[in-house]
């Protein structure tokens, strides 16, 4: 699998929000439409049903709906890696059939498991890529797994990248070097996965992509942002970014708590109902969306100025 070609995940990588309908089934057609306007935006790589997406709140069956649909709306040429997680067999199970569904691999999801160690880890993988070969990414957010395994990992065929979420700028730059001393250019690509807040500075360390929730209401900000710090053009680039920390200071109050829904709150004020998160996920409060429409009116403001700007040069449709 090391003929994957690494430099398609040298981008943005959107955690679409999951719309639910009343009834709290998944609203397929909003979402369908969702992802085509994210792809028209210019988004190439997706991770449905990760984090943002309420990864524990979803079924199995849910997961591999989800992957379906994003295959559908965002095109042949995208990326998308479906998460995995829980037991080895539930796993196993998500990832056959969200390959067979149009994934082009997994993403391995942080334990929720406790009494967590890095033999488990290095056999827990192994056990899910072995049953489930294809293009995979690792997701750390904690202790296991351990720099060491992933390292390790690095060597297998089938790990294309590390999603690395623990934002010790040393330590990451620390095994970003350790990888590139065992090949020129490193075996696997290492990704911010922190969003906004923290990718001008793992880009520095030698992530050349990172992850975004605040995509789903500001795509060309985002990608914007990206290229320009991609170019080494770092004022343009802060410049964006500081369009998008009201949104990332926003979702990361008490304790990231309002993640999900801050961003389906904002949904809203374009005219999208995504319908409230699952429990345990917070709900905003009547004060909170009122917070929440007066921060993101200029921000939507940039976000559709910059769109029809992209639009008249030809950049996106």
């Amino acid at each position: 699998m090391k003929d994957y070609d690494r430099s398609l995940l040298r981008t943005v990588h959107l955690v679409p929000l999951t719309p639910f309908t009343a009834k709290d089934e998944l609203n397929k057609e909003l979402y369908h439409k969702h992802i085509e306007r994210m792809a028209a935006a210019g988004i190439r790589v997706y991770m449905p049903a990760a984090g943002t997406s309420e990864f524990h709140s979803l079924s199995a069956d849910e997961i591999v709906e989800i992957v379906r649909i994003t295959r559908a709306a965002a095109g042949p040429e995208a990326q998308i890696f479906a998460p995995v997680g829980y037991q080895v067999k539930h796993a196993i199970d998500v990832a056959t059939r969200s390959l067979a569904a149009g994934a082009t691999g997994i993403m391995f999801m942080p334990f929720a498991h406790p009494y967590l160690s890095t033999a488990g880890a290095r056999d827990y993988y192994r056990a899910v890529i072995d049953a489930a070969p294809c293009p995979t990414l690792i997701y750390k957010k904690g202790p296991d797994p351990s720099d060491a395994v992933l390292l390790e990992l690095a060597d297998d065929p089938n790990v294309v990248g590390i999603k690395y979420a623990v934002n010790e700028m040393h330590q990451f730059r620390k095994v970003v070097m350790a990888d590139q001393a065992k090949a020129p250019g490193g075996r696997i690509e290492w990704l911010c996965g922190t969003a906004e807040r923290f990718a001008p500075f793992y880009m520095l360390a030698g992530a050349p992509g990172y992850t975004t929730g605040a995509g789903n209401l500001c795509p060309h900000i985002t990608l914007a942002m990206h290229a320009a710090f991609a170019a080494g053009e770092w004022a343009e680039g802060l410049r964006l970014q500081a369009l998008l920390i009201p949104i990332e200071d926003y979702r990361a109050r008490e304790a990231d708590s309002f993640n999900i829904a801050m961003l389906k709150s904002a949904m809203t004020l374009l005219g999208q109902d995504f319908g409230k998160p699952r429990p345990p996920q917070r709900q905003v409060t009547t004060k909170e969306r009122d917070e929440i429409a007066a921060m993101m009116k200029p921000i939507l403001k940039a976000e559709e100025e910059m769109a029809e700007e992209m639009a008249t040069v030809g950049l996106t449709k």
